[in-house]
């Protein structure tokens, strides 16, 4: 078989299941064929060939399809294989206690961040229930600008541009929506050393993200605090931010995989 021909359905066979791990629901043959610019015949033989791995199911009623737990169950033994986690959560859980607020630790993995933990510390009747990515977006989030701003301008502008600015109501209120806003953002956040996102990924939600780095100009995560934008003021962002560099600090000391070294491109203006 010619090797061109093996690579092209490779490819398409990770792009069913990114596909369906993004939207993470039932989907028909005809929209993931379309989506991903498929021939549907080539669709339902990549559909076939991926329930018979047992990387998707069918729905018999419907005839949908959808991504299995497997990917799920791999990852995890993944993430425990790497003790990313055993080492991480007991740092998350008392940043949590401190802070009183949400905290969150996503992993870098090539332009993407991915978030793998967190830990809930805030009490009473205004605690955040924050909408949930399966990867963040970087340019409203205050973890994508951390991260983002480590990076030479070019680098992080071919990466939003790449994902796009998202559709007008898709996120927060003040989301940035073009390459001048988020450059600016970036120098901001280069200079104060953490990222902040007021009410950009959703409404009424504020967060503080600090990035970690094992080896000088090297991030390999971030670290998030998360709360009501109305509890988060001005005084308490700088006390929030202050929390997390301190805990960034200590994970970038802990860090499982502090030999491996990203994908991502370094930069002397490190954030952390």
């Amino acid at each position: 078989m010619n090797v061109r021909v093996v690579k092209s359905q490779v490819d398409n066979s990770f792009a069913v299941v990114e596909l369906l791990a993004t939207e993470a629901r039932d989907m028909r043959l005809t929209e993931i064929a379309d989506r991903l610019g498929l021939p549907r015949s080539g669709a339902h033989r990549l559909l076939t060939a991926l329930r018979g791995l047992g990387w998707v199911e069918q729905d018999l009623g419907t005839e949908q399809y959808r991504l299995s737990l497997k990917l799920s169950a791999l990852g995890q033994r993944f993430l425990a294989s790497t003790r990313i986690l055993d080492v991480c959560q007991p740092v998350l859980d008392r940043v949590a206690a401190e802070s009183r607020e949400l905290v969150r630790l996503a992993v870098i993995e090539r332009d993407e961040l991915i978030t793998i933990a967190h830990a809930q510390g805030a009490q009473g009747t205004l605690v955040i229930r924050s909408r949930i990515f399966p990867t963040l977006p970087l340019h409203v989030t205050a973890s994508g600008k951390a991260w983002l701003a480590m990076l030479p301008d070019e680098t992080a502008l071919r990466m939003v541009l790449a994902a796009g600015f998202g559709e007008p109501g898709a996120f927060g209120p003040n989301a940035l929506r073009s390459v001048g806003a988020l450059q600016r953002e970036l120098a901001l956040t280069r200079q104060r050393g953490y990222g902040v996102a007021v009410e950009e990924a959703e409404p009424g939600v504020t967060g503080v993200a600090v990035t970690v780095c094992p080896a000088p100009g090297i991030a390999q995560g971030v670290l998030a605090i998360v709360g009501p934008a109305l509890r988060m003021t001005t005084e308490r962002i700088d006390q929030i931010a202050a929390i997390a560099r301190k805990a960034a600090d200590e994970l970038a000391m802990l860090w499982p995989l502090r030999l491996i070294v990203p994908d991502a491109i370094p930069h002397p203006r490190a954030v952390a």
